[in-house]
C-alpha cells in the first residue's frame, strides 16, 4: 500500500475544494484512486485538517468506543466509509469489530493481553514468600519435595520391572548366527 504525505492530501483536498474540479480530473492529474481523494475529502470535512496528521502512537479502543461505533452504523444509514470517517478508524476495523460482536458477543471486543504467557514458575510474590521464610522451613519444604520425586522415580522403576517380567522387553532379541 502506497502512503501519501499529509502535504500532498492537503495539497489535492484544497485544489478540489477551490478549483471545483472532480475528483476523476484529480485521479488523473496525480495518478490517485477517485475512491481516495474521495475518502480524503470526506475526512477533510469532517475531522478538518488533523485528519491528515500522522499519529506517533498505536491507538488502542475501549469497548465502550467500539459498541458506539457498531450502534451508529447500524442505527444510522451512513455507508461504512461514512461511519470510518465520522469516527476517525479504518472502514475495515469497523467490519471486523461488527463480525466478532455478532459472533462472540461482547466479551470479543474486550481487549486481551498481548504475548506469550510467561513460563516462570515463580512470580515475584512467591520469591519475596519463599525469602520470608526462614531457613529451617525452607529446607524442610525442599527435603519433602526431595522425597517425593524420589519415591515417583521408586515408584515407576518397580511398574517398568514387573511390566518387564510379565510381557519380556520390547524389542526382540536377536539370535546370533
Amino acid at each position: 500500500m502506497v502512503k501519501y504525505k499529509p502535504e500532498l492530501k492537503v495539497q489535492i483536498v484544497n485544489e478540489y475544494l477551490s478549483t471545483s474540479q472532480s475528483a476523476y480530473v484529480l485521479s488523473e492529474k496525480y495518478q490517485i484512486s477517485r475512491r481516495r481523494i474521495a475518502e480524503w475529502i470526506q475526512r477533510y470535512r469532517l475531522n478538518g485538517i488533523d485528519a491528515f496528521k500522522p499519529r506517533r502512537h498505536k491507538r488502542t479502543f475501549t469497548t465502550d468506543f467500539k459498541l458506539s461505533v457498531i450502534d451508529y452504523y447500524q442505527t444510522h444509514e451512513d455507508s461504512m466509509a461514512e461511519v470510518a470517517a465520522r469516527f476517525d478508524v479504518l472502514a475495515a476495523q469497523i467490519s471486523v469489530w461488527r463480525s466478532q460482536f455478532e459472533r462472540d458477543g461482547i466479551t470479543a471486543l474486550k481487549s486481551h493481553p498481548k504475548g506469550r504467557p510467561s513460563k516462570m514458575k515463580h512470580t515475584k510474590k512467591q520469591a519475596r514468600q519463599l525469602a520470608n521464610k526462614s531457613e529451617l522451613d525452607r529446607l524442610k519444604e525442599e527435603l519433602a519435595k526431595k522425597n517425593q520425586e524420589l519415591y515417583d522415580t521408586k515408584l515407576e522403576r518397580d511398574l517398568l520391572k514387573k511390566s518387564l517380567s510379565l510381557f519380556g522387553p520390547s524389542k526382540p532379541e536377536r539370535k546370533p548366527k
